[in-house]
């Protein structure tokens, strides 16, 4: 499995736009983009080579309301770019690590992403993300 890069850290937020406005004007970030998927509104914030992304719950069921509700407005999860997301979870399978999804699923920006347990992995939330040609 080839990680190209880290690709963004997740922050669970409880007020999207607090936040929004915190990394622009605290820290002068640029939001490149903002949408929803499933019950999950987010926006991506480019810094160098990676993004921070703010995570808030949009509907319910959420895993962002649950986590939020559990352990507060916090680091979500650690996303890396892989090359290929097909290879890398039968190389992690092929390891004994636990998975969250066994094939990929869409992500942000189009990607093509998937969790790994949190029991394989020290207790972080790890997300691998395959992104289109041409994505950034």
């Amino acid at each position: 499995m080839k990680i190209k890069r880290v690709e963004h850290v997740a922050i669970a937020v409880r007020d999207m736009a607090e936040s929004m406005a915190m990394l622009e004007h605290t820290l002068g970030l640029e939001l490149d983009y903002e949408e929803t998927i499933g019950n999950t509104k987010l926006a991506m914030y480019p810094v160098g080579e990676t993004y921070l992304e703010l995570l808030q719950a949009a509907g319910s069921p959420s895993p962002v309301a649950e986590w939020i509700a559990e352990r507060g407005q916090s680091l979500f999860h650690l996303c890396f770019e892989v090359e290929d997301i097909d290879a890398a979870l039968a190389e992690l399978r092929g390891k004994g690590v636990k998975l969250l999804d066994e094939t990929p699923k869409g992500g942000h920006g189009g990607s093509r992403i998937a969790f790994l347990d949190p029991a394989s992995t020290g207790d972080i939330l790890i997300e691998l993300a395959e992104l289109p040609a041409g994505h950034g």
